[in-house]
């Protein structure tokens, strides 16, 4: 896990997280984990349409950060599942109150998925 006091731009919560979560594509991945996804071929067929290099790249960022974990299912060729971790769960609040947000503000936006 990346150390805690480097912080990339400075310590306020908001721009930690932007820095975390802030891109185009890993709430995405958070989300699909919540839906259960969880191994690479299935992210792939989000329908966002995540290229390959990017979906490892985010993996990797969320592991690293402890927002999730992998777990070998296959040996050869090495092939992983992903789990949410107790810090990655603990997104499900935020994402609930994002996915309110954009449906009371963008009435034509899916109504709400479950978060567990």
């Amino acid at each position: 896990m990346p150390d805690p006091a480097a912080f990339n731009r400075s310590p306020c919560p908001l721009a930690v997280t932007l820095d975390i979560l802030g891109d185009k594509w890993s709430l995405i991945v958070i989300r699909d984990l919540f839906r259960g996804v969880n191994r690479y071929n299935d992210f792939l067929k989000s329908p966002e349409s995540i290229t390959t290099n990017i979906l490892a790249d985010r993996l990797k960022r969320l592991e690293e950060h402890g927002l999730i974990s992998k777990s070998a299912y296959q040996e050869n060729p090495l092939r992983y599942d992903y789990a949410l971790t107790k810090k990655g769960r603990a997104l499900g609040p935020v994402l609930r109150e994002i996915v309110h947000w954009a449906n009371a503000h963008y009435p034509d936006t899916v109504k709400p998925f479950a978060v567990k």
